[in-house]
């Protein structure tokens, strides 16, 4: 394989750093928003793909999106990034897929489906944290600052959504959406240095 095609090729893994965080925020978006009886507010995005609930083929599959979207990014993510980003990013992915596999609901419902929740929320918070500091090391200290930031905004909304129940739903979008930006954003970047490379 040419080095051009392995770099196109690196930078479409880089976009699942998009893709997936995009279909799982516009699933829990548009499904929380319409679901009859859901409060975006109130209740936990699990609920959504719970056993009993008429969402959960479609928010099972958005969560799976996520998983496969975000692991195909840590890969690349490695690369640019190294240090601990990566290594949360992985982590990040397989306990999403891990919530997906444990619906409430169902046998798994219960500790093991927290445990893949707390172990997501955990990596998620870290990740912009570990690539600020990486960041920082590479003399990106404005992108570093930004990216400390998030994480800390992500971790303290994911653990209000905990703490405070009857704000669980709020809290977890906010938490959860905050640390998707960063991936995102450090995707589309990922993307344009292979792209980059690719002409170069």
């Amino acid at each position: 394989m040419s080095q051009e095609r392995r770099e196109t090729r690196s930078k479409w893994r880089a976009l699942g750093g998009v893709g997936g965080p995009v279909v799982f925020v516009g699933a829990w978006s548009i499904l929380g928003a319409t679901r009859a009886g859901y409060s975006p507010i109130h209740d936990p995005i699990s609920r959504l793909a719970a056993v009993d609930a008429p969402t959960r083929a479609a928010m099972t599959a958005a969560f799976l999106a996520y998983g496969v979207g975000v692991s195909l990014y840590a890969g690349e993510l490695r690369a640019a990034l190294p240090g601990g980003s990566a290594v949360a990013a992985a982590t990040t992915a397989a306990a999403i897929a891990g919530i997906a596999a444990t619906p409430l609901g169902s046998p798994l419902g219960g500790a093991p489906h927290a445990t893949c929740a707390a172990v997501a929320y955990t990596a998620l918070a870290l990740l912009p944290i570990a690539g600020g500091r990486t960041l920082a090391h590479q003399g990106r200290r404005g992108a570093s600052l930004v990216s400390v930031a998030l994480g800390i905004a992500s971790g303290t909304s994911l653990l209000a959504s905990v703490v405070v129940s009857q704000w669980t739903g709020v809290f977890q979008r906010i938490g959860l959406t905050l640390g998707d930006l960063w991936i995102v954003a450090t995707a589309v970047w990922l993307s344009v240095l292979e792209g980059g490379r690719a002409g170069a």
